[in-house]
């Protein structure tokens, strides 16, 4: 097929440049024919080869080339690329769950127990953070305290049924939190995190970020089940605190 001419059934318009006949100046009728040249145009299926000539830019900003694959070769999708494994002189940095990435879970202080329950397996984690409706955060529960001796003694403490028990009861409030800070953690090693949280026997340490007369922001997690899979330590079916501190210092202990 030869060059394209199009009747768009339009009157030239006054202005319109003519040439020496009277005729409209085709300048702008090429443009259009090779804009629509441009719009059929289809690349031979064995080739790569950009499907856009040049284009003007839009402002400051330019369209990126883009291609059409070889005929036959279908794209694939990258191996899932599992998280380093980090050793005890790591960088801290590198096992903290980062809050300002990672969208933290939250469960409202009301909710039961078996909500809350359902909420960690659902969602893959041990930990929520009790949120009021603004997300000021009012305290945290973790899996040990649901599946330990926690509820439990609440329940016969006030006389009440297991099923009555919800996640305000049995949290650990937000003035209670023992946290570290974003400039300490940045400078640690994720040997010094186990130490820590080895002297507060707990699972999971809160790291906060300050900035001069504003209220302290969660800015990440340490999260001793993570720890522990990132050193290379198997995961175990049922988590046991003591056992993963003990598998941990086994691991220092042999190097």
């Amino acid at each position: 097929m030869g060059a394209m001419d199009v009747d768009d059934g339009m009157a030239p318009q006054a202005g319109t440049p003519r040439n020496a006949h009277g005729a409209a100046s085709r300048g702008s009728g090429q443009h259009k024919d090779h804009f629509l040249q441009l719009m059929f145009f289809r690349a031979s299926p064995s080739e790569v080869e950009p499907t856009h000539g040049p284009v003007p830019r839009t402002g400051d900003y330019a369209p990126l080339p883009t291609f059409r694959t070889r005929s036959g070769h279908r794209c694939s999708l990258p191996a899932a690329a599992a998280p380093a494994q980090a050793s005890l002189a790591s960088r801290a940095i590198e096992v903290m769950t980062d809050l300002r990435r990672v969208a933290p879970v939250t469960i409202v202080p009301g909710a039961s127990i078996a909500e809350a329950n359902q909420t960690m397996i659902g969602r893959g984690v041990r930990a929520l953070f009790v949120v009021a409706g603004t997300q000021e955060v009012l305290g945290i529960v973790t899996a040990t305290d649901l599946l330990g001796e926690r509820p439990l003694s609440f329940a016969q403490s006030r006389n009440i049924h297991y099923d009555e028990i919800s996640v305000r009861d049995i949290m650990t409030a937000e003035d209670r939190l023992e946290v570290l800070h974003l400039d300490d953690v940045m400078a640690a090693r994720v040997g010094d995190v186990v130490a820590t949280l080895r002297r507060s026997g707990r699972q999971h340490a809160l790291v906060v970020d300050t900035v001069e007369g504003k209220a302290p922001v969660i800015c990440g997690m340490f999260s001793l089940t993570q720890i522990g899979r990132r050193l290379g330590i198997p995961p175990q079916q049922v988590h046991d605190i003591a056992r993963t501190f003990a598998e941990i210092e086994a691991l220092i202990a042999s190097h």
